[in-house]
């Protein structure tokens, strides 16, 4: 019998994520005691994975597993040790390798390693898409409440939230306890309950840095402003390498970004989807943010992201946050030249 291997990329978390959910409860149902086990290919070696699949347990009968960040699997070892798992006699119906990430590709040969069936691209919702979802999802309700809400408060709630579903019901779930059944969402309400409890990431620090109204001075003021609030916090993503992975993200989206509208070519709707730009609010940030960077300086800045990556991995831990604010001190101020030594800045 053939390995279950399946291929899900693409940038909305959310959908992705129910489809894995609803992938291991149809397996649980069929096997019975199942071993789940989720690695990051940015932790974990693929023979690790392979092994754990091959091993198999004394106490279940089947294997489920997901390897995130699945872009990063391209090594010509990586992938044979992949490809003889995938035909071996041990691989059957019983194991089930999901490979996910968050890109809208992987690796060509990786690619080819998954039957056709077995793949699909979790695109981002549009922004009709996206207002309807929200609609439903109120009405939908949950706890048993059930709430309307304001065309204006949509729109606001799709100013302050990154336009994902995953991130759209953590967000929305808000609401049901705070009001009753019945209760028609404001703009105010989402005002008071969601922009003053809004929670500071990398996409929100890379917002800042990239608020070309504002003066570099200002900007750096509000990003180093932002970081600490971070870095102080107990989210999972306030690790400094966490925060890293999620600039980098910011930053390789704009280098598409550049691309795309390379030689002042009109770029159309079509393609700003294809390329993952599909809400408003993306479209005006990375608009704004190529005012600031270049594309040449865009990859500056990714591979001083990638060198200070390296840095914190192999260094005493208690410079991380050292190393964070001498990061986006260069984005900002030296459009991600390396800061060799302190250079006042005197700009307002």
């Amino acid at each position: 019998m053939a390995a279950s291997v399946y291929l899900f990329t693409g940038p909305e978390f959310g959908e992705k994520n129910d489809r894995i959910d609803s992938m291991k409860a149809d397996f649980k149902k069929k096997f019975g005691e199942v071993d789940f086990y989720r690695y990051y290919a940015s932790e974990s070696s693929v023979d690790s994975v392979v092994s754990d699949l091959q091993s198999g347990s004394l106490f279940a009968s089947a294997t489920f597993s997901v390897l995130r960040e699945a872009e990063l699997v391209k090594k010509k070892e990586e992938l044979e040790s992949l490809s003889k798992w995938i035909s071996s006699p041990e691989a059957d119906s019983s194991k089930v390798l999901v490979l996910v990430s968050d890109e809208y590709s992987v690796d060509s040969k990786l690619e080819k390693l998954v039957p056709p069936e077995n793949k699909k691209v979790f695109w981002g919702l549009d922004e009709n898409r996206k207002e309807e979802w929200i609609r439903n999802f109120l009405k939908k309700g949950a706890f048993g409440v059930s709430l309307g809400v304001e065309d204006e408060a949509v729109s606001l709630i799709l100013d302050l939230v990154d336009g994902d579903t995953a991130s759209l019901r953590s967000e929305c779930s808000r609401f049901f306890l705070c009001f009753p059944a019945g209760h028609v969402v404001t703009a105010d309400d989402v005002e008071k309950i969601l922009a003053h409890n809004r929670e500071e990431s990398a996409f929100t620090l890379f917002d800042a840095m990239s608020e070309v109204d504002n003066p570099p001075a200002k900007r750096l003021e509000n990003a180093l402003s932002i970081l600490q609030k971070i870095t102080r916090s107990s989210s999972k993503n306030s690790s400094p390498v966490a925060i890293l992975a999620g600039l980098v993200s910011c930053f390789r989206r704009l280098s598409v970004w550049h691309t795309i509208h390379s030689g002042g070519a009109y770029v159309g709707e079509f393609d700003l989807k294809k390329n993952g730009f599909t809400s408003r609010k993306q479209r005006v940030q990375y608009e704004r943010a190529s005012r600031i960077w270049s594309f040449g300086q865009t990859s500056a800045i990714i591979a001083l992201i990638s060198a200070t990556d390296m840095d914190i991995r192999t260094s005493s831990t208690s410079l991380g946050e050292t190393n964070l604010f001498l990061l986006v001190y260069s984005i900002v101020m030296k459009n991600g030249a390396a800061c060799v030594k302190y250079v006042p800045s005197y700009e307002n």
